[in-house]
Parts: structure tokens; C-alpha cells; sequence
């Protein structure tokens, strides 16, 4: 028997956490923070599993949204082996390391105890990693049979992989986030060959229009024109960029265009995590699925964490990558945008997706000359600058969503990490893309609502 229940990450986009019970065997996909929630409802709801067999978390990858509340799961069950790729292991330290600061601001209550650094190293010490196309057995203390693991390259950020989970009668995999188009660095994602029996698909394109998310190396020629247009006019540029994944793709990106004289030869700043990152990135080239011809800390860089006086950066022109790509209150990228949007020359280049609950849905989508306003404690302001939104996709697209489902042919599909419109669109052309597939049935995942997927 295999039972599924989310533990979050149902009809949203954060906290993605799924379980699974697999004959006995007790298995928890991912275990992420919401970013956008506070106290004890930014984690995974753990106590959903107070009555099931724990024995495994296999992390998909190193994102917050997918990893930050391990240590909360831990402190619970201390027990639980934890599972990864390596190059997800490497990166775990350095994202958990970082969340510390993050979570003290988001959830720090009497409902939850902050874990600390040195736990985090314990916790590091404790993931064992295989690499992609490894089998490998796993088995749980109540388990009456063995489960077969083998991770897949997602090709969504460095070390991401989709789950592929098998027991002598059935099969399922589980996406994570997935990508099947190259992006500057990581080439698309590599899938099971044949036949699965459930798939749990990611679903965060569902309800985007795919001509609004071009290739990236098309995005690029966009990219360079507006560039020019601001670079060339005494201008600087902010990108506000997720850390890990993100910021390195638009490194490898903004170089080779300076590189071909596409765009111009300015000082390009980044900084914090992102630098140590990169790190994990280089060494990492020559043994996954990489552009390995390209180092991404040859590109010269300066810290922008080093600039005292925020004006420095309209000096001359420049391109800052900031994080958080979402512009989360109190983080580089909205704290630079609060000066950014007074500047008349200058501009904020939004590169992927943004959550309506957002500061950085606001700010990308105010227009020139409106006031944008945030709380109390921030000063209102006339938008001066330019803003331009482009899409360089860490995701797949909708129809390469339905690809997916065409390749695996599953029987039955669980829908995750998704808005309601972005899983309604996806379940609605699932079944009509496959009128004679009587059998197949699609759930929408639903915050604790237990799935039967074999009986």
C-alpha cells in the first residue's frame, strides 16, 4: 500500500513537503519553509504525522522553499536518515548556515525554537548523498518490503533531482522542481526511461501563458537591448536574484553578453552567500550536467555588501544581482530598490517569477511615475526609474509540464507547488490531452488530505 499527504505546498508555492507511506516504509519528500508565512505556519505541518512510520527525507534541493525546516524536522524525529545528492549536500550547509539570520526575523516565537549553527553542522555531518542514475536501496523499521531510490538531473538549479521511487509492484516519481529547457549553465532535466505508475508533478507554470517564457538564450537578446538602453545612459541596473541558482545563471548570462560587446563593460556587483555558491558551482562543473567551459568566479566581481554609502553604485553605470529574487522585505534587493525607484537613469530588471503577496511583485509592476507604497515604516516614493520584466526560466513550461506526463504515462498524477489557477489549468488539459486514458485519475494535492495511490 503507498498513502500520500502533503504536509504543505498544496494549491501554493512554499513549504513544499510530501509524505509518503510505502508499505511500511515512511518517506518525506522535502521540507521546506514558506517565505511569505510567519511563526509556526511559515513550516511544514508535522503534526500530520504523529500517527505514521518516519524513516527517510530525501531532499530534491538546496531552496529554501524546499529545505529550511529539516532542522525543525529533526529536532522532532532525530532518527530520521537523510538523503541527497552531493552537490544538494554541499549546498545544504551553506543555505541552512545563512537561514539562521532569516528565520529569527520570519518565525521566531514561543511556538518554535530557532535551531543553531552547531546543530546545523551535526545535521550536515548526518545527510548521506548518491549521485544522479545511482540505485540505491532503502528500507524503514516497519517496512515488509525493500524500496528501490535512483535520483534523476532536474536541471532546475546545481544538484536539484527528480525522486524516482520503486517497489517490486509500483512505481512513482516525484518531479521536485523541474526544468527541461538548458539555461546558461545547467542543461534540462534527464527523466526515468519508460513507464511510471504515479507521478507528483510541480506545477508553478500551470497558468502561464508560454509566450511570455521564452528561451533563454532569447531572453538574452531582449536582456542586452534594454541594458543598453539604461548601461548607455549613465544608468545602473538591479537584478533582484535568488542566491543559489539564479544569480549564477544571470553571472554566466551578463558576462558572455559584455564578452561579445553586447552589452557594456561595467563593474558587475554580487555578494554574501551568492559568492560561496558560486564556489560550490565551479567545483562541481566537470562531474554533472554543466556547461563546465565556463567558471563563474573568473567573471570579475565586486562585493556589493562592501559599498558604504548607497550612491556609490550611481556613480558609473553598473549591474548589481541582489538577493532575495522576490524582493522579501529587509533583504539586499528590496533595500536597494527603495533607492533604486528614485533614480531617473537607472532601472530594476525583474528575471523570474514573483508571488503576488510580494514586496517584489509590487515593485516590478508599479508603473513609472505611481507612488509605491509598504508599510508604515517605510517613506512613500514616486516610481522614477524604469522597470522591465524578463523571464529567464528555472521551470518548465506548462506544455513541457504535459510533456512530462506524455513520457512517464502515469495512471495516476498528483499535482503540487502550484496556485489553484496553475494546478486547474494543468489537471484540465492532462485530461483532455488523454480522453482514452479511462484509468488515469488526477488529484490536486490538498493540506493534509491523504491520497491512496495503491491500495
Amino acid at each position: 500500500m503507498i498513502n500520500f499527504i502533503p504536509l504543505g505546498a498544496a494549491k501554493e508555492i512554499g513549504a513544499s513537503c510530501f509524505y509518503l507511506n510505502i508499505s511500511g516504509t515512511g518517506i518525506i519528500l522535502d521540507c521546506g519553509i514558506h517565505p511569505q508565512k510567519k511563526g509556526i505556519a511559515a513550516v511544514p505541518n508535522f503534526s500530520l504525522l504523529e500517527k505514521e512510520p518516519i524513516d527517510y527525507v530525501i531532499i530534491s534541493h538546496a531552496h529554501q522553499d524546499h529545505l529550511s525546516a529539516l532542522p525543525f524536522l529533526i529536532k522532532k524525529y532525530p532518527y530520521i536518515k537523510i538523503l541527497a545528492t552531493p552537490q544538494t549536500r554541499a549546498l545544504a550547509e551553506l543555505i541552512l548556515h545563512d537561514s539562521i539570520s532569516i528565520l529569527k526575523k520570519q518565525i521566531n516565537n514561543d511556538e518554535i525554537e530557532i535551531y543553531s549553527h552547531e546543530e546545523i553542522d551535526l545535521l550536515i555531518q548526518s545527510i548521506e548523498y548518491r549521485s544522479y542514475n545511482e540505485e540505491f536501496l532503502i528500507f524503514g523499521y516497519k517496512g515488509i518490503e525493500e524500496v528501490k531510490v535512483t535520483f534523476y538531473d532536474a536541471g532546475h538549479v546545481l544538484g536539484s533531482a527528480g525522486i524516482l521511487i520503486e517497489t517490486p509492484d509500483h512505481s512513482l516519481f516525484y518531479s521536485g522542481d523541474i526544468n527541461l529547457s538548458g539555461q546558461a549553465l545547467l542543461k534540462g532535466a534527464d527523466l526515468p526511461k519508460g513507464k511510471i505508475d504515479t507521478l507528483i508533478l510541480e506545477s508553478t507554470y500551470g497558468s502561464t501563458d508560454s509566450s511570455v517564457v521564452p528561451e533563454w538564450d532569447e531572453e538574452a537578446v531582449s536582456f542586452a537591448a534594454e541594458a543598453n538602453k539604461i548601461l548607455n545612459n549613465g544608468g545602473s541596473i538591479l537584478i533582484p536574484a535568488f542566491s543559489l541558482g539564479k544569480t549564477q545563471e544571470l553571472l554566466a548570462t551578463t558576462w558572455e553578453l559584455i564578452e561579445r560587446g553586447k552589452i557594456p563593460a561595467v563593474d558587475i556587483y554580487t555578494g554574501g552567500i551568492s559568492a560561496k555558491i558560486s564556489r560550490v558551482y565551479d567545483y562541481n562543473r566537470y562531474v554533472v550536467n554543466i556547461n563546465n567551459d565556463f567558471e563563474i568566479l573568473s567573471v570579475p566581481q565586486k562585493n556589493l555588501y562592501e559599498i558604504e554609502n548607497i550612491n556609490h553604485f550611481f556613480k558609473n553605470p553598473s549591474i548589481v544581482i541582489a538577493s532575495s529574487g522576490m524582493m522579501i522585505e529587509g533583504t539586499a534587493s528590496f533595500n536597494l530598490g527603495l533607492k533604486w525607484i528614485t533614480q531617473p537613469k537607472s532601472a530594476i530588471f525583474s528575471v523570474g517569477y514573483m508571488e503576488e503577496n510580494t514586496p517584489g511583485y509590487k515593485f516590478v509592476n508599479a508603473a513609472k511615475g505611481s507612488i509605491l507604497r509598504f508599510d508604515h515604516y517605510y517613506k512613500e516614493e514616486i516610481v522614477r526609474c524604469t522597470i522591465k520584466k524578463f523571464r529567464f526560466p528555472s521551470h518548465a513550461r506548462r506544455e513541457q509540464l504535459l510533456e512530462v506526463v506524455q513520457k512517464l504515462d502515469p495512471e495516476n498524477i498528483i499535482l503540487v507547488h502550484g496556485d489553484s489557477a496553475s494546478i486547474d489549468w494543468l489537471g484540465s488539459n492532462i485530461l483532455k490531452e488523454n480522453k482514452n486514458k479511462k484509468t488515469r485519475k488526477v488529484f490536486a494535492a490538498e493540506m493534509g488530505k491523504e491520497v491512496i495511490i495503491s491500495p
